[in-house]
């Protein structure tokens, strides 16, 4: 199957530097096959069998743990996981001089719809959605230092998601895909 990592806090502001040439010989190592990093904050596809996210995730952060000395959060996500996203995301999000659009990808303890709940977000600036495994968050450009996100930076709940911007997200599933095509 075609699986995503997506490490949490790696290479921000200087801190948990992970190189990711040593990454993708780590996951190798790890038993993961057809390992593709793609830009330097913590984006892997690979392709692996007969185990569950959550062991896969346990293995990667232990590889993780051996390679760098770093305990980093890794969420794992399957090419269906990252459909269901990608489904939910409008065609129109983008993060560019216009617009700033983010998915924050949810640990399994906190996936639920009833997260928006816990959330403080102004519905006047920002749209704020749950699709499963994630929230989706865009804002006008102009308004991005008067939105909520940043608010939560910090929190119990923060501690919980890592986040990646909708060009990202995109990329990171067309990678997935072309994965896919090869296992055929």
């Amino acid at each position: 199957m075609v699986y995503t990592a997506l490490l949490r806090g790696i290479n921000v502001g200087g801190n948990n530097k992970v190189d990711m040439k040593l990454l993708k010989t780590a996951f190798e190592q790890a038993g993961m096959n057809n390992v593709i990093t793609y830009i330097n904050s913590g984006n892997i596809v690979f392709t692996t069998a007969d185990q569950t996210k959550k062991e896969i995730a346990r293995i990667l952060e232990e590889a993780i743990l051996g390679t760098f000395g770093l305990q980093i959060k890794v969420l794992v996500l399957s090419l269906e996981d990252m459909k269901k996203v990608l489904s939910a995301l409008p065609d129109s999000w983008t993060n560019d001089d216009k617009m700033k659009s983010d998915v924050l990808f949810l640990w399994e303890e906190i996936d639920d719809e009833t997260i928006l709940e816990k959330l403080t977000f102004k519905p006047e600036i920002e749209t704020v959605k749950y699709a499963p495994g994630a929230i989706l968050w865009a804002i006008d450009k102009v308004n991005v230092n008067k939105g909520s996100l940043s608010k939560l930076v910090g929190t119990k709940l923060y501690r919980q998601m890592t986040i990646r911007n909708v060009n990202t997200t995109r990329k990171i599933v067309g990678l997935m895909l072309a994965a896919e095509k090869q296992l055929v």
